[in-house]
C-alpha cells in the first residue's frame, strides 16, 4: 500500500526511509512514537496498552496527547491506536480520516469500533527487547 499524505507542508509516504526530527518532543513523547511505530499494518493498539508498555496504565491520556502532536502521521501510525473498548478515538485529521486509513489496512470497523479480539496487536511486539 502506498499512502501519501500532506503533513505540515511535507509529503510523507508510508514507505519513507527519511530521518525524522523529533528533537522538539519530550522523552515521554519520543517513547510513545517509538512504540507506535512497532504497530504493524492491519493491527491496532490501545492508548492503555501503550501506557502499560511505558510502565503505567494511568499514562493512557498522556499517550493520546502525545499522539495528537504527532507530526509524521504515516511514519508514526497513530491512526492504529484506539480506545480500550475498541472505539476509534480521536485523530488530528478527523475521525473520518482515521477510519479511512484503518479500512485501507483491512481493519473492520462496525459502529465506530474495532474488534480488538481480531485486530489488537500482541503486546510483545510493542516491547523493545
Amino acid at each position: 500500500m502506498m499512502e501519501i499524505m500532506k503533513d505540515n507542508n511535507k509529503e510523507i509516504t508510508n514507505n519513507s526511509k527519511q530521518d525524522i526530527d523529533l528533537s522538539q518532543f519530550s522523552i515521554f513523547e519520543k517513547k510513545v512514537y517509538e512504540i507506535t511505530q512497532r504497530i504493524p499494518e492491519g493491527k491496532v493498539s490501545t492508548y492503555g496498552q501503550i501506557a502499560k508498555v511505558l510502565g503505567n496504565i494511568k499514562y493512557a491520556r498522556a499517550v493520546g496527547n502525545a499522539l495528537h502532536k504527532n507530526p509524521y502521521m504515516i511514519i508514526i501510525p497513530c491512526h492504529r491506536v484506539v480506545k480500550s473498548n475498541g472505539q476509534i478515538g480521536g485523530f488530528a485529521k478527523g475521525i473520518e480520516k482515521k477510519i479511512e486509513l484503518l479500512k485501507k489496512e483491512n481493519i473492520k470497523i462496525i459502529n465506530n469500533r474495532v474488534d480488538l479480539s481480531e485486530f489488537l496487536v500482541d503486546e510483545k511486539i510493542l516491547v523493545n527487547e
